[in-house]
C-alpha cells in the first residue's frame, strides 16, 4: 500500500511538471527564445564580413539628391551599360520589381530594356503575390512565366501547400522578352517582426520557383537541377545541401549573417550615382570615381535603399543584427551563404527534447543527490556550461534554443525542491508519528517548537504528578505467557492513553506495569490538579469495564491503584547532550510514587496527598487517613482517598 502512495504521488509529480514544462516552453519559445537567438547571432555569428567577391550598387540618399524620384529607366540602364561594357563581373543581381512602362519616356524604357537584353548574366528579381489574377488573360502570364523562366525542382516528398501565392507581379512586355533569368525575392518576417529566415523557394499555384540568390546560384554554376528533400534543398550538379524547413512561408532555411561594416552593409557597398557618374567620365575620356576593374570578376547586386520612405526607396527590415538592414545587402547575405555553403542549421525536434529532458533529469538528480547549497553551487556550474554550450553551437553554425532548456531548468530547481520539501515533509510527519508512540505527542510538539535551542536543563514548576500500578501483576504473569500478558497491558495502556490526554496529562513514561503522568506541564493547565483527579477516576471507571470484558473472555481479573501529588518539581531536559530525557524530577514525584504504593497497604484503590486535596477538596468525596508515615519523610502527614466525585 504504501509503495502505491509513493509511486501515485511521483506520478501525479511527474504530470504536473510535465504540464508546466509545456507552458513555459510555449511561453519561451514565443516571448524570450526570438530575443535570444536574435543577440546570439549578433554575438556569436555575425563576427566575420561578408565576402569580399559581393558587392552592392545602391540608390542611396546620395543618388536621390543627385536627381529627384522617380529615376528614369535610363539611369538603371546606365549602371548596367557600366557593368557590361567597361568591368567584367560574374553575375550580376538586379534586387528591383519593373511591373509597369514609363509612359513619359518611352525612349528611356526601350535604352534600358535594350541593355537588360544584351547582358546574358543577369538575374533579375519577381514577386509572388497573395492575390489572384484578374482576369483570364493575367492567367495565361503565369503559364507563360512558368515555360520561360521555369527551373527543375524537384521534390522528394510532397510539402503541404497553403496556398500563400496565388499570381506572380506582371512584368512590361518588354521587360519580360528581354530578362532571361529571374528569382524570387520576397521575404517573410517572423512573428516578432525579425527576418530570421530565407524564403529559398516559393510554391506559386503549386509550382515552385528559386530565390534571388538560389537563381544566380544556378545560374554561377550552370545548372537548373534542384531536389527538395524533407530537411534540406539540394543543387543536384554541385551537392550543396541547404538546410531548410516546408512551412506555409514556403522551403526556408536560417541566414547566417555577417558583421556589419560603418556603411551599415555587410557586403562593400557603392553609391549609384557613383556608377552612372563613373560612365559618364569614362566616355568624356576622363578617370572615374570608381575603376571598372574594382567589379571585375565578382557577384553585383542592384538595389535602392534610401530614407525617403515616402517615396517608397527606404527598402530595409529588422533582422538579428540590425534594425534596418537593407534589403539588397540580405539578397547578397543569401547568395553569399550558398556560394560559401555556411548555413545555420537549426537544432531538430528530438535534438531538442533530448536536451530539455537531459537538463530536467540532471537538475533533478543534482537535487535529490546533494545538499542545498552544494546542489545551488552544481546547478549554476551546468546553467553556464549550457551557455558555453550554446555559444559554442552557434559559433559552429547550430542554432540551438538558449533560453528555453534554463528556464525548464528552473523549473525543475522550482519543482524538484519543492518535491523534495514535500517528501520531506511527509516523512517529517511519519518520523514524528513513530517517535509520539515513544514520547508524549505534546512532549514532540514541545520539541518541535523548539527545535534549535533543545538543551540539557529546564525549570521549577508546580505540577500534579499520577502514578498508576496493577495490583498482583507479579503473580499474574507467572500464570500467563508472555504474550498474554503484553495482549492484557496492551489494551489497559490502549484505554487510560487517551483518558490522560483528554484531561491535559502528559504520559512521561511506562514502568513495566505502572504509569506515571504529569499535569501541568508542559501543557499550561491553571486546574491540573482537579483534571489530574478527574482523569484517575476516569481510569479506575475505564478498568471496571475492562474486568467484566476480561471476565467474560476469560482473562485474569485486574486492580490497578493510584497515587496523586501536586507541588513544585524541576521540569525538563536531563541525560546527555547526546541523549536526553523530558521528565520531571523531585520529591513531589517521589511522594506520589509512595502515596500510590499506600494502596496496598490500606486496600485502596485511588489515594491523593494534602496538596492535592487543597485543590479538589470541593469536588471530592474523601476518607482522610491522618498521620501516615512516609518512608523517606521524617514526619507523618495526612492522606486521602477519593471515594467519589460530585
Amino acid at each position: 500500500m504504501k509503495f502505491f502512495k509513493k509511486k501515485a504521488f511521483f506520478i501525479k509529480s511527474f504530470f504536473l511538471h510535465l504540464f508546466l514544462s509545456i507552458v513555459v516552453i510555449a511561453l519561451s519559445w514565443s516571448l524570450i527564445e526570438p530575443n535570444a537567438y536574435n543577440f546570439m547571432v549578433k554575438s556569436f555569428v555575425a563576427t566575420q564580413s561578408g565576402s569580399s567577391d559581393i558587392a552592392v550598387i545602391v540608390i542611396d540618399d546620395k543618388s536621390i539628391a543627385y536627381h529627384r524620384w522617380p529615376w528614369p529607366r535610363e539611369y538603371y540602364a546606365q549602371m548596367m551599360e557600366f557593368l557590361n561594357t567597361y568591368s567584367k563581373p560574374k553575375l550580376i543581381g538586379y534586387d528591383a520589381i519593373v511591373t509597369t512602362l514609363d509612359k513619359d519616356n518611352p525612349k528611356s524604357d526601350k535604352y534600358f530594356f535594350d541593355t537588360i537584353k544584351k547582358i546574358p548574366n543577369v538575374v533579375v528579381g519577381f514577386s509572388p503575390l497573395q492575390q489572384p489574377y484578374e482576369s483570364q488573360a493575367d492567367a495565361e502570364y503565369d503559364k507563360k512565366f512558368r515555360e520561360k523562366f521555369d527551373v527543375n525542382i524537384k521534390l522528394n516528398y510532397t510539402p503541404y501547400d497553403f496556398g500563400r501565392y496565388k499570381s506572380i507581379s506582371k512584368f512590361p512586355e518588354p521587360y519580360f522578352n528581354a530578362v532571361k533569368q529571374t528569382g524570387s525575392v520576397n521575404v517573410t518576417q517572423n512573428s516578432n517582426g525579425y527576418l530570421t529566415y530565407m524564403d529559398q523557394v516559393v510554391s506559386v499555384n503549386g509550382h515552385y520557383y528559386p530565390s534571388l540568390g538560389l537563381r544566380m546560384y544556378l545560374a554561377l554554376n550552370d545548372t537548373q537541377d534542384v531536389t527538395v528533400n524533407t530537411d534540406n534543398i539540394t543543387v543536384d550538379k554541385t551537392g550543396l545541401q541547404i538546410p531548410a524547413v516546408a512551412n506555409s512561408k514556403g522551403i526556408q532555411n536560417l541566414i547566417k549573417y555577417y558583421k556589419l561594416s560603418d556603411t551599415a552593409y555587410t557586403h562593400k557597398k557603392y553609391s549609384a550615382i557613383d556608377v552612372i557618374k563613373s560612365l559618364e567620365l569614362i566616355k568624356q575620356g576622363k578617370k572615374p570615381i570608381i575603376n571598372p576593374s574594382e567589379f571585375d570578376n565578382k557577384i553585383i547586386f542592384v538595389g535602392a535603399n534610401a530614407k525617403a520612405a515616402a517615396l517608397g526607396l527606404e527598402d530595409a527590415l529588422s533582422t538579428p543584427i540590425e534594425q534596418k538592414h537593407p534589403g539588397v545587402d540580405i539578397q547578397a547575405t543569401n547568395l553569399d551563404n550558398l556560394i560559401n555553403n555556411e548555413f545555420l542549421r537549426q537544432t531538430g525536434f528530438f535534438t531538442d527534447l533530448a536536451i530539455l529532458v537531459a537538463i530536467s533529469i540532471l537538475t533533478f538528480v543534482i537535487i535529490s543527490k546533494f545538499t542545498f547549497f552544494a546542489s545551488l553551487a552544481l546547478l549554476i556550474l551546468v546553467a553556464a556550461f549550457y551557455m558555453v554550450f550554446s555559444m559554442v553551437c552557434y559559433q559552429s553554425g547550430i542554432a540551438v534554443n538558449v533560453i528555453t532548456p534554463l528556464a525548464i531548468q528552473l523549473l525543475t530547481t522550482i519543482f524538484g525542491y519543492s518535491y523534495r520539501f514535500l517528501l520531506e515533509g511527509k516523512n517529517k510527519e511519519k518520523i514524528k508519528q513513530a517517535m509520539g508512540k515513544y514520547l508524549s505527542q505534546d512532549i514532540m510538539k514541545n520539541v518541535v517548537q523548539n527545535i534549535d535551542d533543545i538543551k540539557l536543563g529546564g525549570k521549577r514548576a508546580i505540577v500534579t504528578v499520577l502514578f498508576a500500578d496493577i495490583r498482583g501483576f507479579t503473580s499474574m504473569s507467572e500464570k500467563m505467557t508472555a504474550e498474554e500478558v503484553s495482549v492484557i497491558l496492551n489494551e489497559y495502556f490502549t484505554e487510560i492513553e487517551p483518558i490522560i490526554t483528554k484531561y491535559n496529562g502528559v504520559i512521561n513514561k511506562f514502568i513495566g506495569d505502572a504509569v506515571m503522568a504529569i499535569f501541568g506541564e508542559p501543557i499550561q493547565d491553571m486546574n491540573h490538579p482537579q483534571n489530574a483527579v478527574k482523569c484517575a477516576y476516569e481510569m479506575l471507571k475505564t478498568v471496571d469495564r475492562l474486568q467484566d470484558k476480561w471476565l467474560f473472555e476469560g482473562k485474569p481479573k485486574i486492580e490497578i491503584g493510584i497515587g496523586i501529588n501536586t507541588g513544585e518539581a524541576f521540569v525538563g531536559n536531563i541525560g546527555s547532550e547526546k541523549r536526553l530525557e523530558y521528565t520531571v524530577i523531585g520529591d513531589t514525584v517521589n511522594l506520589a510514587s509512595r502515596i500510590e504504593s499506600y494502596n496496598k497497604v490500606y486496600k485502596t484503590n485511588f489515594l491523593i496527598s494534602s496538596s492535592t486535596y487543597s485543590y479538589v477538596s470541593s469536588m471530592a468525596d474523601v476518607i482522610k487517613i491522618s498521620e501516615v508515615q512516609i518512608r523517606g519523610k521524617a514526619k507523618k502527614m495526612d492522606i486521602y482517598e477519593v471515594l467519589r466525585l460530585s
